[in-house]
């Protein structure tokens, strides 16, 4: 897969002729981390932050999972469907979360990295080949995050800003402005970086979850009873003896789980060891007893269903929860954020999507990144989603659909890595996964039923990503294929250029390629219209491999074609961003005389016009060439002076 379409940067997008990639999700905002021991904060400091930044979803959904689960039945609940009810949703944090990805899937590590992308760029690999097939279920699966990482936001800090109803009636009025207020401050505050901020979420959701099992113990004994629920038989019971209404409220018990695919994501920032120790240490038993507390608490108290959450906490501690738990949606909001944020990053580089701006906000932490494009887009569907909605329980319908279909994407890709990779075989591989996506395709299911409620807004949501990235994809190969079908074999080309009697000028002209075993289009540019050629032609091509990060001694390949033309390979891994003059100084190591000052950098700026009889479909044209546009300058991107780049346009129909 390919990063660009033609001579220039990975960034730029077609209209810079660019160089070819490789064929990943959520974030943080957190490094990546080479030793879960390593470094100065040590095996317990990344676990605290993991506890911020990757249980900061999953540990909000106390909030509105268990009422939601409940409201479903459409009833009042009797003391044997509330067990029910809580078995499925703890049993559901035990198969989904602890069974799939704490056992399973965090052991399927790319390099150290987690995610849809990352995992999918593993598959390839495992593979040998490119599979269009696995490319497709990547798509997918990084599409509807996007998803998910817009509804979380707006469904947790919904269900934090209603709680003041149950501290005061008075705030009702000024639940929906608090709501909105909080989530423009949330996106505003992206530019200024988190670092500063991001300490701050560990302890923050520490205390969150030491309040959950507080309060959900101090409930437990209204009704011992309850805690029959740990019994997987009354999960299964409810379901058998509801029929259709079971199936209806076990998509409402996915709401449990959402956000456990950071588990898989972060595991780059944090390490497999630290997120399995909060998990188990922390997480689960927390999130375990305060369901079980409010099943309690339904069962002794069934007037408090509507508000169940706080209604758990003493009166005079409500308006104290209200802010901990803005805090909390704050924080797993953020974490949705920064995911996105990295995401797009790893499908820029592994040429999903156009190459955008990328800011760094720390001079210290590579992984904290802000994208200005992408923050505020999702900002403007965050405020139509809570403005359109107006409640929590509105929104809830909506939320699930994205984040299972993601599951069963990650589920699917790791049958071919625990086959390929692990070197299990396909027939044991797929006996492993086979129970766990039978479990997505139920919880799958169970959320279809969702969709004329507003589970249509994810589906429509991951639709147009796939559209744009498929749009991308298709029309980056159109203009490949047709540059290559077009264009001169280098070794051809060079043999010529010995005996041409074109004027020569002194220092070495290097030209931004996607195709290195082809003539550049701006060299023949350069040639036609200068009648010029530079002592010394390097053909540089940057290429994004399967991996997130590589060696500096791994970085460069250099071949001689003949006397004054030569073919650079410079190579990164998907996690990181080019940086030309770095790699350029290391290049000297390998016989290339290099001098910024002398050196002029030629890239390809190419147009296009949309036409309905060549190419793709006048729309998709449309679609590609509004993406072109909206990527990023090909000299920033790679960090080269502007002052040494020479730019040649040319006109393309697609």
């Amino acid at each position: 897969m390919t990063t660009g379409i033609e001579e220039g940067s990975a960034p730029a997008g077609p209209e810079a002729e660019k160089p070819r990639g490789a064929s990943g999700t959520h974030g943080s905002a957190a490094t990546p981390v080479a030793s879960e021991q390593g470094g100065r904060h040590g095996f317990w400091a990344l676990t605290i932050g993991s506890v911020g930044v990757v249980y900061g979803d999953i540990g909000t959904s106390p909030l509105y999972a268990m009422r939601e689960s409940l409201a479903h039945l459409g009833h009042q609940p009797s003391p044997e469907e509330i067990i029910g009810v809580t078995s499925l949703l703890i049993w559901a944090l035990v198969m989904v979360v602890t069974l799939k990805y704490v056992v399973i899937l965090l052991r399927a590590d790319n390099h150290g990295e987690g995610g849809t992308l990352s995992l999918m760029a593993l598959a390839q690999e495992a593979l040998g080949r490119k599979s269009w097939i696995l490319v497709a279920m990547g798509v997918v699966g990084a599409s509807l995050f996007y998803g998910d990482a817009v509804i979380t936001p707006a469904v947790s800090v919904l269900s934090a800003a209603e709680g003041l109803k149950v501290a005061s009636p008075v705030f009702e009025p000024y639940v929906l402005p608090i709501t909105i207020a909080i989530i423009i401050g949330l996106y505003a505050a992206q530019s200024f970086g988190t670092g500063k901020v991001a300490i701050l979420f560990g302890p923050i959701m520490l205390v969150w979850f030491a309040v959950l099992a507080a309060m959900g113990f101090m409930h437990i004994f209204d009704a011992p009873q309850v805690i029959a629920a740990l019994n997987p038989y009354h999960a299964v019971w409810f379901l058998l003896e509801h029929g259709f209404l079971g199936f209806v409220v076990l998509g409402a018990t996915f709401l449990a789980v959402t956000g456990a695919e950071a588990l898989y994501a972060d595991m780059g920032h944090f390490g497999p060891g630290p997120i399995r120790t909060a998990w188990l240490g922390l997480v689960l038993p927390a999130l375990a007893i305060n369901y079980l507390g409010q099943a309690a608490l339904a069962t002794s108290h069934p007037e408090a269903l509507e508000n169940l959450f706080f209604v758990m906490a003493p009166e005079q501690l409500r308006l104290p929860l209200v802010l901990l738990s803005c805090l909390a949606t704050v924080v797993a909001s953020q974490a949705n954020i920064s995911g996105a944020y990295s995401l797009t990053r790893q499908a820029m580089q592994l040429g999903l999507l156009p190459h955008l701006e990328v800011q760094h906000t720390s001079e210290t932490q590579h992984g904290q990144i802000y994208m200005p494009k992408v923050n505020w887009i999702m900002l403007a569907c965050v405020l139509f989603l809570v403005i359109t909605f107006q409640t929590s329980s509105r929104l809830a319908a909506a939320y699930g659909l994205a984040v299972i279909g993601t599951m069963i994407m990650s589920s699917t890709l790791a049958i071919v890595v625990i086959a390929k990779t692990w070197k299990l075989g396909w027939p044991l591989a797929v006996l492993i996964m086979s129970p766990l996506i039978v479990t997505d395709a139920v919880f799958l299911s169970a959320n279809l039923l969702k969709i004329k409620d507003g589970g249509y807004i994810p589906l429509m949501l991951g639709t147009l990503g796939v559209v744009v990235m498929w749009t991308w994809i298709r029309g980056v190969a159109f203009v490949e294929g047709r540059i290559e079908r077009e264009a001169i074999p280098l070794k051809e080309f060079a043999k010529s250029m010995s005996t041409s009697s074109a004027t020569r000028v002194k220092g070495t002209a290097m030209y931004l390629t996607s195709s290195p075993d082809i003539t550049p289009p701006a060299l023949l540019h350069n040639l036609k219209h200068n009648k010029v050629l530079h002592e010394r032609n390097v053909i540089l091509n940057v290429h994004t491999l399967n991996q997130p990060t590589i060696s500096d001694s791994e970085r460069i390949t250099l071949n001689r074609v003949s006397e004054d033309f030569a073919t650079l390979e410079i190579r990164y891994g998907f996690m990181e961003d080019p940086n030309l003059p770095r790699a350029l100084a290391q290049a000297k190591e390998k016989g290339l005389p290099f001098d910024m000052m002398k050196t002029s950098f030629f890239v390809g700026r190419r147009s296009y016009r949309a036409s309905a009889s060549v190419g793709m479909p006048l729309w998709q044209d449309h679609l590609f060439i509004g993406l072109v546009r909206q990527s990023f300058d090909v000299t920033e991107y790679f960090r080269i002076p502007a002052g040494r780049v020479v730019e040649l346009g040319n006109q393309m129909v697609v």
